[in-house]
């Protein structure tokens, strides 16, 4: 069956839930969305997009963001320089 979508809240270091930080799976990749804004999106192939306006809105975003990606705020800011993710609009 195409077109499921499946949300959950993401957790913290503590395994517990996280309110207004969710992870959005979908055929056609996963998307970390914070409050209302969408942040990241990870598509089939694995190529990493970020909202250029939200990717670092705040230091809540910035935890959640950096944890969906399994990496710190530098090796992101390295990333987008090096264009392996792109910005763009996901909102």
């Amino acid at each position: 069956m195409k077109n499921k979508v499946k949300v959950r809240n993401m957790r913290n270091n503590n395994n517990n839930l996280v309110p207004n930080q969710f992870i959005i799976s979908t055929d056609e990749g996963v998307y970390f969305q914070s409050y209302n804004s969408t942040i990241v999106f990870v598509d089939e192939e694995s190529k990493v997009f970020l909202d250029e306006n939200d990717w670092d809105y705040s230091r809540t975003t910035g935890k959640y963001r950096n944890i969906f990606l399994g990496e710190y705020i530098g090796e992101t800011r390295k990333k987008i320089k090096t264009g392996e993710y792109e910005l763009t609009n996901l909102n």
